[in-house]
């Protein structure tokens, strides 16, 4: 039988079934930092009438469901997995269950959000996003509890300020926070079967803010999409945790002052394709890119903030409107200070980097990623004995530890579904 969960919070009028289905459990959850369990489930009686929708999923049709509450035990127990190798599961797209979509009005505010069954979605050919690269992107990951039922979503509400700011930078309207968190816990449980076992890896939470609506001459889309998808995933680097090997880029360039290097918006990352596909053919595992006036400090890699250690002194770029402010890398630095190392948020010169103890990367997709070797103008440094060095080990250990539940979350930075 299938499995979604809905927010009371959400809109439950419609759900997107399959036509083979006749009824679809939900199980209900609070809307409180931690949810727990719910001895209720709600049953969802399909009528025949129907609703128009600009998503629509092939052979799938959308119906009107009327929640009734009921005390069924059968809900509970230990979740169902997918039927996947949960040891090989790498990173790339494994379609999962459900998606969430919500649109905004013609005021500019969102509301009816629903879940769909996961699929292709329709647009105009003069859609926004299309033509002007009108849209904004998210990444979060959720992780399974050592129990085997619970699940960990990490700061959340930093994503969803996040892409608030981005929004504002975009000319787009935007999801509240609340919105965007309650969305984001609903998919997750949607899709709960698909969140690895323990030690397994993760479930990968792309958030989406598009201008889906048609629009020719340049200006901003009459109408918005807000959806969000999930896939399992495992290491973001075929290396795993073991070093990585970076090449400096003084020719291409991610971002500019002025420009929007500083929010998640879909050019940023088209941009860098060039120069990446480029290293990788070389054998390198991705490009680390300089400032574009002077081409000597340090901003950040493709997908990814960077860090160096130089004396048990943690240092990272400063935000300063080309780079992106990662909540890794905002964690990171919270807890190196909590472990007393004394961290710099600045300007770092490509010679410090060629004379550090230790290279690392953050980012939502690689959470640590140790450097092991950087190559400047045909000058390779290598940084450690292929492992983690002492103090990104350290900071690796800590953050794994809070997001998967290992420890205790003193930072009060995870939110719990059950």
């Amino acid at each position: 039988m299938e499995r979604a969960t809905l927010s009371p919070s959400l809109n439950q009028s419609y759900l997107l079934s399959p036509s083979r289905a006749s009824t679809t459990r939900l199980h209900s959850f609070s809307s409180t930092r931690n949810l727990s369990p719910s001895s209720s489930s709600i049953k969802l009686q399909h009528s025949s009438s129907s609703v128009s929708s600009s998503f629509i999923n092939g052979g799938i049709s959308l119906t009107r469901c009327n929640a009734v509450l009921s005390n069924s035990s059968s809900s509970k127990g230990v979740t169902e997995l997918a039927d996947i190798d949960w040891d090989n599961i790498g990173f790339g797209l494994k379609p999962t269950d459900y998606m969430y979509v919500m649109k905004c009005n013609l005021d500019g505010e969102f509301s009816n959000g629903e879940l769909q069954r996961f699929g292709n979605i329709e647009v105009s050919p003069s859609a926004g996003v299309l033509n002007y690269g009108q849209g904004l992107f998210e990444g979060m990951k959720a992780y399974r509890k050592q129990d085997g039922e619970n699940i960990l979503l990490f700061r959340p509400e930093e994503n969803a300020t996040r892409m608030r700011s981005g929004a504002e930078r975009m000319c787009m309207p935007a999801p509240t926070i609340d919105q965007f968190v309650e969305a984001v816990k609903a998919t997750v449980l949607a899709n709960k079967r698909w969140v690895p076992p323990p030690g397994k890896g993760s479930l990968y939470i792309r958030p989406l803010l598009m201008g889906t609506g048609a629009v020719l001459g340049l200006a901003p889309a009459p109408e918005y999409t807000f959806l969000i998808y999930v896939s399992p995933v495992g290491n973001y680097f075929k290396e795993g945790v073991s070093p990585i090997n970076l090449i400096v880029e003084s020719e291409f360039h991610r971002a500019t002052p002025g420009g929007t290097g500083g929010v998640k918006t879909i050019g940023n990352y088209a941009a860098v394709l060039k120069a990446q596909s480029v290293a990788k053919a070389k054998g390198y595992s991705d490009v680390l890119y300089l400032d574009c006036i002077y081409k000597r400090y340090l901003e950040e890699v493709s997908s990814c903030n960077i860090f160096i250690v130089k004396d048990n002194v943690v240092s990272t770029p400063e935000i300063r409107g080309t780079i992106l402010p990662g909540i890794t890398r905002k964690s990171i630095v919270d807890v190196a200070r909590t472990q007393g190392l004394k961290v710099e948020e600045r300007n770092v010169t490509v010679d410090e980097l060629l004379e550090a103890d230790e290279v690392f990367c953050t980012g939502t997709a690689v959470v640590v990623s140790p450097v092991g070797s950087i190559t400047y103008k045909g000058k390779r440094v290598t940084y450690g004995e292929g492992s983690f060095g002492p103090v990104s080990e350290k900071l690796y250990t800590v953050l794994t530890s809070l997001q998967m539940g290992l420890s205790e979350d003193n930072m009060k930075w995870t939110v719990n579904l059950s």
